[in-house]
């Protein structure tokens, strides 16, 4: 129910609907019509800022615990304090986001991230800091994610109602993947030049043009939506709220095992970099530079489709999994690089229809745990998966570890797609046309002639 000028969302489409489910049409939209809404615009331009400060605080708060420890492990512990809170605080997070309006919210969490790195930018350049000051300051702001990041999510619903939901949501992703070519550049030269400590400051700093869009921003021009009212049961609610929607509970379960077992490119990369090919540290920056640029590229061309469905995901979850077997027996480096990325592309796919199909199809009143579960499942998934999938790669070699990878991604996708298919009445016919084959999904009791695939 919206409270404002236009809708807060799109009505929740029935699970059943064999349009819904797999098979609907989209529509196509300029790849940057979301920007002419004033509000958005404000918080895309503070995000491109903002994103650009946070890679640079990721690759100078690793770089300075590896300095002050030399050890692995202690960037291993800092990245896992960063993700913990996620992972056992997520789904509270997303009741706290249900309760409350999500621009003040943002400000708050926004802020407190800001404050967190200005301190340890101050501890950093006066030579005070030591490693369980980088550990308490990334557990601060892993605790601060728990509210922001499904606080972000949703609110930009509010920002640009449903018909430009997808091109924002897609719009964002490349927003964060354009902060990866720069952000890390950025860091290497001012950690060689002056120091980490100054890395974390411009990264403070940075949140400036975030809080800034967000205080200049027209209420009366938002989308507003009925904040859920306090009450017990509302975690358990809103499980029980995915546990009945296939549409939304069995592309989460996909990501989960993408997430856990396929997406760890650290662990990967790296090995194909240093054991594979016997390179270096820029041939594995070419690798994620290369998977960027691929990323960048999805989501541009996701902002152009009209809406998301969920049988792209399923084709695109197929073809990332394809593609990372095809890398993992790729016998030269040109080629491993090469399929960078398409890999990129599909996976940035799957993320943002995955995200797009489930603000669109989610009620308002539950939005934010629906998201809190995507994002616990998505960014708790790597932490899990990654010692599972590094020992795979130890003991049977780099190639077997992202084929296994990749074989996971397949079979997930297919078995999920055709859970998908019967929960929403449909059967998966082959025929041929023009001498090739084509696969659809068709009703059930569909007996007519296929029509000629488009």
């Amino acid at each position: 129910m919206s409270t404002g000028s236009g809708a807060a969302s799109a009505p929740a489409p029935d699970p059943y609907d064999t349009k819904t489910a797999l098979d609907a049409p989209a529509r196509k939209n300029s790849m940057f019509s979301s920007l002419r809404i004033r509000n958005y615009r404000l918080f895309f331009l503070g995000q491109v800022v903002s994103n650009i400060g946070t890679w640079m605080q990721r690759i100078a708060q690793d770089w300075l615990v590896l300095s002050l420890t030399g050890s692995s492990a202690a960037v291993g512990i800092t990245t896992a304090l960063q993700f913990l809170p996620m992972l056992l605080f997520g789904l509270y997070g997303g009741v706290l986001v249900d309760r409350l309006r999500k621009r003040p919210t943002l400000m708050v969490t926004q802020s407190a991230m800001a404050l967190t790195s200005i301190a340890l930018a101050v501890l950093t350049l006066t030579g005070l800091v030591e490693v369980w000051h980088i550990y308490v300051a990334a557990l601060a702001l892993g605790l601060a994610t728990v509210v922001d990041n499904p606080a972000r999510q949703s609110f930009v619903s509010e920002l640009v109602g449903p018909g430009q939901l997808q091109n924002a949501v897609s719009l964002n992703s490349a927003n964060f993947q354009s902060a990866r070519l720069v952000g890390p550049a950025v860091a290497g030269l001012l950690i060689t030049g002056v120091g980490t400590g100054w890395a974390f400051l411009l990264n403070g700093l940075s949140f400036v043009a975030p809080l800034t869009g967000l205080m200049l921003m027209r209420t009366r021009e938002l989308h507003p939506v009925e904040r859920a009212p306090r009450g017990k049961g509302q975690l358990r609610e809103g499980l029980r709220y995915v546990a009945g929607r296939p549409d939304l509970l069995w592309p989460i379960v996909l990501v989960g095992f993408m997430g856990t077992f396929a997406f760890n490119f650290p662990v990967y990369l790296s090995a194909f970099a240093d054991d594979v090919f016997h390179g270096d540290a820029g041939v594995y920056s070419m690798f994620n530079t290369l998977m960027a640029v691929g990323s960048v590229s999805g989501a541009l061309l996701a902002a152009r489709r009209g809406t998301a469905r969920l049988r792209l995901l399923i084709m695109a979850a197929l073809a990332f999994g394809a593609l990372e077997i095809l890398a993992a027996a790729s016998p030269e480096l040109w080629m491993f690089a090469l399929i960078m990325v398409p890999l990129g592309l599909v996976s940035m796919t799957v993320n943002v229809t995955t995200n797009t199909s489930l603000q669109m199809s989610t009620d308002p009143s539950v939005r934010g745990r629906v998201m809190a579960l995507y994002m616990m499942v998505f960014l708790g998934g790597a932490p899990v998966g990654a010692p599972i999938v590094g020992w795979v790669t130890d003991t049977y070699g780099a190639r077997v570890g992202f084929a296994a990878g990749g074989a996971i991604a397949m079979t997930a996708a297919a078995v999920i797609g055709l859970i998908l298919a019967r929960a929403g009445g449909l059967r998966l016919a082959v025929h041929w046309h023009h001498g090739r084959p084509v696969v659809r999904f068709v009703p059930r009791d569909h007996t007519k002639a296929l029509a000629p695939a488009a």
